[in-house]
């Protein structure tokens, strides 16, 4: 594993609102979460609230905690946990563990960010939640990049729809500025989802699922779109030093998770062609 942030990379993060550590993880342990999520859709992907559809060939799976065998081990890395502290301070939370999986013929999204901007950031410039992203394949041009456009994060956005999409009279701006990601197995990326960005279109013959983990800063308010819950024997084999970020309820047996947060944007997968 790889150490802690450099003062470089939370300055990265601050500028662009995206900042990567290459080869944190050994790709055997990616390649072992690759099959777990795969799992996940299948058990997902037929069940009212299980896989939410962001656009054609493309949906998005909120998980159990343990339904990633490799869920401790990227909640307590030294990188994630000293972004998260220095970012959202020491008491932050986790709140969302899932993965965005685009299949084969998924279309371009939208330029978007995932939720409206808090005025925290809006005009305080402070970020308030990161999204942590983790390859489960070695991504090639044809496979729909991530595409992100640096810097969009502390634009205000109020006068969008939903204080989430922009105009597309702004979509060349974020084009001409942006750009495509093509982590590898082994790397994670921190980021803030108020950056624009979008899914690309995958030409590809495979699928490219990338696992997402949500932490807010203390009164964010983004646990109430999720649901996170453990089995109490999990809980309790968890490291003080994970229980004490985990906002989960603590139960005897699980149940499917049923998704709050609907990008209803996305749905369509509406493109500027």
């Amino acid at each position: 594993m790889s150490g802690l942030p450099r003062a470089s990379e939370l300055e990265d993060l601050g500028r662009d609102g995206i900042v990567a550590r290459r080869g944190a993880f050994d790709p055997s342990w990616v390649d072992r979460l690759h099959e777990d999520v795969l799992a996940a859709f299948e058990e997902a992907r037929d069940r009212e609230g299980g896989a939410i559809s962001r656009g054609p060939q493309r949906w998005y799976v909120e998980v159990n905690p343990e339904q990633l065998s490799g869920f401790v081990d990227l909640v307590s890395h030294p990188w994630v946990t000293g972004i998260c502290e220095a970012v959202l301070g020491p008491a932050y939370e986790i709140v969302e563990i899932g993965f965005d999986i685009p299949f084969p013929g998924a279309a371009d999204q939208p330029w978007h960010r995932d939720f409206p901007a808090p005025e925290e950031t809006r005009v305080g410039r402070r970020l308030t939640s990161l999204a942590f992203n983790v390859t489960t394949v070695d991504t090639t041009p044809d496979m729909g990049p991530f595409q992100i456009a640096p810097g969009t994060q502390y634009e205000g956005g109020v006068d969008w729809e939903h204080g989430m999409f922009p105009p597309r009279s702004e979509w060349p701006r974020y084009e001409a500025g942006s750009q495509l990601r093509m982590p590898r197995r082994g790397d994670v990326s921190a980021r803030s989802a108020l950056t624009v960005h979008r899914g690309t279109a995958n030409h590809s013959d495979r699928v490219r699922p990338v696992v997402v983990l949500g932490v807010d800063a203390p009164g964010a308010g983004h646990a109430d779109l999720h649901d996170l819950t453990v089995t109490r024997g999990f809980w309790e084999a968890l490291p003080d030093s994970v229980r004490a970020h985990l906002g989960a309820r603590v139960v005897d047996t699980l149940r499917p998770v049923v998704q709050k947060h609907d990008i209803e944007g996305l749905v369509m997968g509406v493109t500027d062609d």
